[in-house]
């Protein structure tokens, strides 16, 4: 068997049609600079701001809240960076709150910022990676300044329950008698869930447009107004102040057009990828012995299917996948001398040799049917020869 079939759209998805139609005019005749005060840069002036008020209004923002950036790892940077450095400029503190689930951009955010004085809380999670309201109040104290927790997991799919954490958050500074601002990295969640910032009690969202169908190395940040905010990005006066550099018109057209267009198809989305992984799921955990599927339950994005496998080992899975023309990733990091179960699977507690074995296919709307059976056709051999050779090597 040789085919293709691209079950990773967790790391990346595929220019959207719409998108790449948006985008092609500002690749080749307009061309302008957007700060320039001539025709050309008029007319790219004004794209800009159409697409500005097109994200804030799909965030249910103002348009002056909408920040592009470039991906969303810069998106994240500048949130956590900027947010807690201005206060901590200000006296009005030095402690920042996260959980042990996030992405890297953030964490390693916050080891940044360890640097120049500041302590971090990372509030644990429980097994499906639910981090508690309580216990994100609970890590508050009188110098903290920002609550940093993500939408949705990049590797297991788990959705946090944003608005509740929001409530607690307000409630807990109430009683400290203090401001903190709230920040989520919303990258994993365009496609499938709700991004209206009031709704979610967010002061901070970061998205990136790879993630959407839209052009790599393009990000947004939504800042609530009033947010006090260092910024990170030194040159021009682009973007209000807050992020220097020539803006890239034809990206910021093309997030903001992948944006409308997934947020609109929310509910099709899930259909469509959820009948997609519940026949994975299904098929998997009746086929193969061992298997388990990371992650929650039911509070999970609808594309997204992680599985453990105890006695396997993720490299030599993807390495058999990948010759058989399937896409797929894992939770998990190489390095030269040893396969390392990765920090998400870690925080929710799993042992490590079923961490070693974990496996994340994410599907897309274009993925079909018999694409799933194929996979669940060659993964039960697959699995059994990568726990063969992981047998024979201990």
């Amino acid at each position: 068997m040789k085919t293709s079939i691209y079950l990773d759209h967790a790391a990346t998805t595929r220019l959207q049609p719409k998108a790449l139609e948006a985008m092609l005019p500002y690749l080749d005749g307009h061309f302008g600079n957007p700060s320039g005060m001539y025709a050309l840069g008029r007319q790219a002036a004004r794209t800009i701001d159409n697409a500005r008020s097109t994200v804030a209004s799909l965030l249910g923002a103002r348009p002056r809240e909408i920040l592009f950036t470039g991906p969303g790892t810069e998106s994240i940077n500048a949130a956590i960076k900027g947010v807690a450095s201005a206060q901590k400029q200000a006296g009005l503190g030095d402690h920042v709150v996260t959980t042990t689930l996030e992405h890297h951009a953030v964490l390693h955010s916050c080891e940044y910022l360890e640097k120049f004085g500041f302590t971090v809380t990372q509030a644990p999670v429980d097994r499906y990676g639910i981090v508690s309201p309580d216990a994100i109040a609970e890590a508050m104290n009188e110098r903290t300044v920002l609550v940093s927790v993500m939408l949705a997991n990049n590797e297991i799919g788990t959705i946090q329950p944003l608005p509740e954490i929001s409530r607690a958050v307000r409630a807990r500074a109430k009683s400290l008698g203090r401001s903190v601002v709230l920040h989520t990295d919303a990258v994993q969640g365009a496609n499938a869930l709700d991004l209206d910032v009031d709704r979610l009690g967010v002061d901070l969202l970061s998205l990136s447009a790879h993630k959407f169908g839209g052009p790599k190395g393009s990000g947004v940040l939504y800042m609530r107004r009033g947010t006090p905010f260092l910024a990170q990005m030194s040159g021009g006066g682009q973007e209000r102040q807050r992020r220097a550099g020539t803006e890239n018109v034809a990206s910021i057209v093309g997030l903001a057009t992948a944006l409308e267009e997934v947020q609109s198809h929310r509910d099709d989305y899930t259909s469509a990828c959820r009948g997609l992984t519940t026949q994975l799921v299904e098929g998997v955990l009746r086929t193969i012995d061992g298997a388990k599927l990371t992650g929650h339950p039911e509070m999970r994005l609808p594309n997204n299917a992680h599985f453990s496998f105890e006695g396997a080992r993720s490299d030599t899975m993807l390495d058999a996948l990948d010759k058989l023309g399937i896409a797929a990733s894992a939770g998990s990091a190489c390095n030269s001398a040893t396969w390392e179960p990765s920090h998400v699977l870690a925080a929710t507690g799993m042992p490590l040799r079923r961490a070693v074995g974990a496996l994340r296919l994410t599907v897309g709307p274009e993925n079909t049917a018999q694409e799933m059976e194929l996979v669940l056709s060659v993964l039960p051999d697959v699995v059994a020869a990568s726990r063969a050779a992981a047998a024979r090597h201990e």
